[in-house]
């Protein structure tokens, strides 16, 4: 019996080429009914990101730099953004945490497709308090507990197998012990320096509203606003 030959894979080329952005009516933004501070137009944009249900907002790109000056990159969650600046969580015995405690400060991006816009945030980060640290693990889930207990973050594993094994370990001891403790689980803030709003436009009129922290007398701060070119 003959058999049908599977078509033939596009190449990558034209895969790539065939992509489209923004094919959906986006939002306008106004730059001039922007607040003075940046984190409340953040709020503001996270808000209507899950209004359109955008799967999940939280997540967002951290730039660090290696010992050798070097970027590096990875996904992970936000776990708050406040007045002290917009908080995440990883092992201090990480590689981040490692780029971290060397050169202490990072960079953030949120892509929030469905809205055609994008958040960058620059800046400072500090380690909050061991007590912080400990909240921020014990108010996740069971799995997330699980992982924190998995291994070595970023250390070498011998194979799958060995990962399975430690993994369905950790996940007993966090169903029998939902407080036990991960003591490099560490909660960090990145204050932002520097922040930038894009909105996209189908026709590439975006919109960039940058925000740069400024100095305002009696030890405070303030917030400069800027258009930029797109």
């Amino acid at each position: 019996m003959a058999t049908m030959n599977a078509p033939a894979p596009r190449p990558f080329s034209a895969l790539l080429h065939a992509q489209r952005v923004w094919d959906t009516e986006l939002p306008t933004f106004d730059p001039s009914t922007a607040p003075p501070a940046p984190v409340p137009l953040f709020h503001a944009w996270f808000a209507d990101a899950v209004a359109a249900g955008q799967p999940e907002p939280h997540a967002m790109t951290l730039a660090t730099a290696d010992a050798d000056g070097l970027p590096d990159v990875r996904t992970l969650l936000l776990h708050g953004a406040d007045e002290r600046g917009f908080h995440f969580a990883s092992h201090a015995t990480s590689a981040k945490g490692h780029q971290l405690a060397a050169r202490p400060y990072a960079a953030l991006g949120f892509y929030w497709p469905s809205l055609g816009r994008q958040v960058r945030v620059r800046g400072p980060v500090t380690r909050c308090t061991p007590a912080e640290s400990h909240t921020d693990l014990h108010a996740r889930s069971t799995g997330a507990l699980a992982a924190a207990l998995t291994g070595t973050q970023s250390g070498v594993v011998e194979s799958v197998a060995a990962l399975h094994r430690a993994a369905d370990a950790a996940w007993e001891r966090a169903q029998a012990e939902p407080d036990a403790e991960a003591p490099t689980w560490t909660r960090y803030v990145v204050e932002p320096a520097e922040m930038e709003f894009f909105q996209g436009d189908a026709r590439r009129r975006h919109i960039r509203l940058r925000y740069r922290r400024t100095e305002a007398g009696t030890g405070g701060s303030a917030w400069t606003r800027e258009l930029l070119w797109p």
